[in-house]
């Protein structure tokens, strides 16, 4: 948390935040979200918080930004239906913030727009309606699919890692030297079985031009079956690439 107030200068308006985070699956504890908020009281800045992935925490509790104490006027949480309801592309959700100035210019733009999509009101309210349990089998079945993809990652050689708090992303740093040309690889010219792996390289979740060469983002959303493929095809993958480091 230190390095967010190291990046501070006179042009800074706000803080933004992903918690828990895409891509690295990263969940804020209360200790940083207080962190935080004195940060944004000492250098009156407001904080975006992205609460999208909020009910996919595996280690610990969601903080939400809207409890933190004293900063009413500074907070604007952003939500969607489409991560927790796995309606991707439902492009419908909310901003939510106690400060009457964001909120005027907030209902300009709204103006500018006639509705959200008539499909994703539809599903969104449907949603709504889902049992109590929805949430407890959801976040048990993610929390399967991670456990198994960040063992099978680190059971590889070369490869580490970290094991992400929430959401249901995974940053793994493989044994190869440029992630964007792997990944690209991977699609255009190497199958196992009939298949092949799709990959984010981690290159364009950096603002430091030359980080995360290394490293690809993975996403846990298939079931444990199709992982366990997956994960086989990649490690089949890295035995034949010819840019593989050691």
């Amino acid at each position: 948390i230190e390095e967010f107030e190291k990046k501070i200068t006179s042009k800074t308006k706000a803080i933004v935040i992903c918690n828990p985070n895409n891509p690295t699956g990263y969940l804020y504890s209360a200790d940083e979200m207080e962190q935080l908020k004195h940060i944004i009281l000492k250098h009156n800045l407001y904080l975006f918080s992205d609460e999208a992935y909020r009910e996919f925490c595996y280690e610990g509790k969601q903080v939400s930004a809207m409890h933190l104490q004293g900063v009413d006027n500074n907070v604007i949480i952003m939500d969607t239906i489409s991560k927790r309801y796995s309606a991707c592309g439902g492009r419908i959700g909310a901003l939510v913030t106690k400060n009457q100035a964001v909120l005027d210019a907030v209902m300009k733009f709204a103006q500018a727009r006639l509705s959200p999509p008539s499909f994703a009101q539809i599903a969104g309210e449907a949603a709504i309606d889902l049992p109590a349990n929805y949430f407890d089998t959801t976040k048990a079945e993610y929390k399967s699919r991670r456990d198994l993809i960040v063992q099978r990652l680190n059971a590889m050689e070369g490869i580490f890692c970290p094991n992400p708090g929430g959401a249901f992303y995974a940053m793994a740093k493989l044994p190869i030297d440029d992630a964007d040309i792997f990944c690209q690889w991977l699609l255009e010219d190497f199958s196992y079985q009939n298949a092949t792996v799709m990959l984010a390289p981690a290159t364009g979740f950096y603002g430091t031009q030359g980080l995360g060469k290394q490293e690809v983002r993975l996403a846990y959303v298939l079931n444990l079956t199709d992982i366990n493929a997956a994960m086989d095809c990649l490690q089949e993958a890295l035995k034949v690439y010819p840019r593989k480091t050691n």
